[in-house]
């Protein structure tokens, strides 16, 4: 047992409240829902889950009681850590002792290479005694490990066979439930028994559609990060000389941005997804940043936050091309990644490559601040590509518009002066302490995830529906992977993947960031929201976040 501040101690005996629906679980069973408005399964996507194309959604429902068997049930943690990961376990352990005391849970460790290698553990109550409500995924580890050879598969199946497993909780985002779909297609096509069922997770938030409200740890990441930067602002009005340029995590996705931005106020916030849409190359955003910072000098204010996303150059067209080429040169079987490799002095790395580069993509490439270039050539992921979320972007538009500045203020336009300091919001909201909302909404999860096992239901999500309620009105439900996938090129093959969610520019959420930016810019409306609370009044312990409160309609 680890050492636990005194709050941790007492979040383990916080008892999450269940959905009305759910109190009673061993009265609950499934009922189709026929006719449902999801989005059909492409032409691309159904031969390739024969098995499991038919699922129709399904919600859950109260009826007599019944007998419930021993259930022996595999969980895996995948992908990165998201806060409420031990309370899916927790919901999905006592439902399963709920239905059968018999029942066995098992943790395969360090993510799905646990399931290929058969490692895991039994999760007895002793042991998940020390986990509930408690930040991490550190019960049993989790990794990035893709099941995705024929030999990966097989070895999968042979786990689960061989561990007897009635069914298998894969807890991850887009990727994973991918995952998650393609073994439930292979488990059935081989009659393996094992039903697999998929819970939505991932801070970024891009894992949601019309059906799945929010992924579980959004909530509590941009909390997190929230209070940070309300920190910040506090400190930029107090000692008012400095431009914090503030790095947020959201790979492909701009919603942690877009909801830091609505909780806190700040002078700038990029939107990757309006970069894209707009067509705005880099110079333009770097002269829509400067055109800010002079005003704001004209007011006598040289201090400001800007939030911008983790992704953002992805979304400019240029640094598209340039990412493109850069994947394309040095990729693992081309010989220019050897060559680089081999190259040891950083600018001899960064002229060789530039030689290789079209016309357009090295004025992109030669434009960006030497630190910046070397991070684009090295530590590159198993497919050779750009590592986007190692790019230190905070500190590319610092350099950026300081040139910017340092050209105006010569030309008499901006008569102010420029201190920037970057920082990058990211590890510390993945891992940390749950919010009352994330411990709720998980244990939720968890507890319909085993109600799909019991009832022999594979290929499906666990679903929690109704989020703006109060929590006795969620309702409970399941929908089939295969709805929300789509046919996307990755690594050079076209393969089956469930859709990232991008912020959709229509939206509430956004528009009410549009409506109310441009008085952000120039006032120091600053908003701190401060730390989460795990007590007190309910509209501060138990609130959600705005951009589900905007998006049902329910504005705080």
């Amino acid at each position: 047992m680890y050492a636990l501040s005194q709050l941790q101690q007492v979040r383990l005996n916080y008892k999450p409240q269940l959905p009305n629906s759910l109190k009673n679980i061993s009265q609950c069973h499934l009922e189709s829902v026929f006719g449902k408005s999801l989005s059909p399964i492409s032409s691309e996507i159904a031969p390739l889950f024969p098995h499991t194309n038919h699922l129709v959604p399904q919600k859950i429902v109260t009826g007599k009681l019944t007998d419930h068997l021993p259930l022996r049930v595999g969980v895996v943690l995948s992908g990165g850590q998201a806060p409420g990961g031990h309370n899916v376990i927790s919901g999905l352990y006592d439902a399963l002792k709920k239905l059968n005391a018999n029942s066995t849970l098992f943790g395969f460790l360090d993510g799905p290479a646990g399931i290929i290698n058969n490692k895991s553990i039994e999760i007895t109550e002793n042991l998940l005694g020390q986990y509930r409500n408690q930040g991490g995924f550190d019960i049993i580890g989790s990794g990035r490990t893709k099941i995705e050879s024929p030999e990966q598969f097989a070895a999968a199946e042979a786990t689960v066979s061989s561990m007897n497993l009635d069914g298998l909780v894969v807890i991850g985002g887009d990727d994973s439930n991918t995952n998650a779909a393609l073994l439930a297609e292979y488990f059935t096509s081989h009659q393996c028994k094992t039903n697999v069922v998929g819970v939505p997770k991932t801070i970024d938030g891009d894992l949601k559609n019309g059906e799945v409200e929010i992924s579980f740890g959004f909530d509590t990441a941009t909390k997190t990060y929230s209070d940070i930067i309300g920190n910040i602002m506090r400190d930029a009005l107090s000692a008012k000389k400095y431009y914090y340029f503030i790095k947020l995590m959201g790979r492909s996705a701009s919603h942690i941005t877009l909801e830091c931005a609505l909780q806190t106020h700040p002078n700038i916030a990029l939107i990757a997804e309006e970069i894209s849409d707009d067509k705005k190359n880099i110079d333009i955003i770097v002269s829509e940043i400067c055109d800010i910072i002079c005003s704001r000098a004209k007011q006598g204010k040289d201090f400001g936050v800007i939030l911008i996303p983790e992704g953002v150059i992805e979304f400019i067209l240029e640094f598209q091309i340039l990412i493109n080429e850069l994947n394309a040169l040095l990729s693992h079987e081309k010989q220019h990644h050897a060559k680089i490799e081999e190259i040891v002095s950083k600018d001899e790395k960064t002229k060789y490559i530039s030689e290789l580069l079209s016309i357009n993509s090295k004025q992109c490439f030669q434009m960006i601040p030497s630190e910046i270039q070397t991070q684009m050539l090295i530590g590159r992921d198993p497919h050779g590509n750009v590592q986007v979320s190692k790019i230190e972007t905070e500190r590319l538009f610092i350099e950026l518009v300081a040139f910017k500045l340092k050209d105006l203020k010569q030309k008499g336009i901006y008569k102010g002066s420029f201190n920037a300091q970057p920082l990058f919001c990211g590890y510390e909201g993945r891992s940390c302490l749950p919010s009352n909302f994330d411990c709720q909404y998980c244990y939720a999860l968890g507890h319909v995830a085993a109600l799909l096992i019991d009832s022999k239901a594979t290929g499906f999500m666990s679903v929690i529906q109704d989020l703006t309620k109060s929590v006795d009105q969620w309702t409970a439900a399941a929908i089939p992977l295969t709805s929300l996938m789509n046919i996307e090129l990755r690594h050079g093959q076209l393969k089956p993947v469930i859709t990232k969610a991008l912020v959709n520019l229509s939206s509430q959420p956004f528009l009410n960031f549009k409506k109310s930016r441009n008085d952000w810019a120039l006032k120091d409306d600053y908003i701190s929201p401060g730390p989460i609370q795990f007590f007190g009044p309910s509209q501060i312990s138990d609130s959600i976040t705005q951009t589900l409160s905007l998006e049902k309609g329910n504005q705080q």
